[in-house]
């Protein structure tokens, strides 16, 4: 589906009222009339018709987005992501099945919302599994009252949602915490903000190109003197040393060569000594 249409577009310039008032002045469809348009955009992908459920829906996409104004985010943002999901929506929806396309869209616009609200609030990504996103938009309405959480409460609101009451605890504190500027007041001489502690003198150019040389030297380092071991020697310390797992015990390989782990750990011993002189050497 064309996601234009020649829809109305909800903006946070000050038309955002006009939008409202122009989305709720268009008719709700009767059953006979969705199921007419409904057919004609799946069996003949009559864009008109698909444009037309879209136009009568759009006012449910703002009732929607209202229950979600305590973010922070724009409301005129979270129309146009609720409007996606309406389109969604009418993509998917299939009239036989005898559901009215508002049931059936409503599941659509608030995982759209959902989602943008999860990429945008406070720019951080704090509910990932789906038991922390169930957390992530229920809490505020789980909580009686505005003071903080007893055991009790937080324990009955972790077992609700089947998460951790420490989980909870952290979410409370997130969802209650304020946002602060990265900069300084313009008109503050003397404050201070959080951009004064983030400069990373280890990130300044000379510094990087001298690591990164660095960072190359150990490398050929640690390749040349592993191309001075035997064959066991290297396997060993490349399966104890260099591995981003964790690498083998020593009894993982005492089972792999047949002998005692104290045996591997002499070979070890005596192959990183010898790695050890070879980088001098070189």
């Amino acid at each position: 589906m064309n996601a234009t249409m020649n829809l109305p577009v909800p903006s946070a310039n000050g038309s955002l009222d006009q939008y409202i008032a122009a989305v709720n002045s268009v008719p709700m469809l009767t059953q006979e009339e969705e199921l007419e348009l409904a057919t004609r955009f799946q069996q003949d992908e009559d864009l008109e018709a698909a444009r037309q459920l879209v136009l009568s829906h759009l006012r449910v996409v703002v009732s929607i987005s209202r229950g979600y104004a305590g973010y922070g985010l724009p409301q005129a943002d979270l129309i146009q992501e609720g409007n996606i999901g309406l389109m969604k929506a009418v993509k998917r929806f299939e009239p036989t099945r005898g559901v009215r396309l508002f049931s059936f869209a409503v599941h659509w616009i608030k995982a759209e919302i959902h989602e943008f609200i999860l990429r945008n609030w406070r720019l951080v990504r704090i509910a990932t599994t789906k038991p922390q996103r169930k957390l992530f938009f229920n809490l505020r309405s789980m909580k009686q009252g505005f003071s903080a959480l007893s055991d009790k409460e937080a324990q009955r609101i972790a077992d609700d949602l089947g998460v951790k009451p420490e989980e909870v605890r952290e979410m409370e504190t997130r969802l209650s915490g304020q946002d602060i500027a990265l900069l300084a007041d313009d008109g503050d001489e003397d404050g201070y903000a959080p951009i004064d502690w983030l400069a990373d003198h280890e990130s300044e150019p000379t510094r990087e190109i001298e690591r990164k040389a660095y960072d190359r030297l150990q490398r050929e380092g640690i390749e040349e003197a592993l191309a001075s071991l035997d064959a066991r020697s290297r396997r060993i310390i490349e399966a104890r040393w260099l591995q981003d797992d964790g690498g083998l015990t020593l009894h993982d390989l005492a089972g792999e060569f047949g002998v005692s782990a104290e045996r591997i750990r002499q070979i070890e011993a005596k192959a990183l000594k010898k790695m050890q002189m070879t980088m001098v050497a070189g």
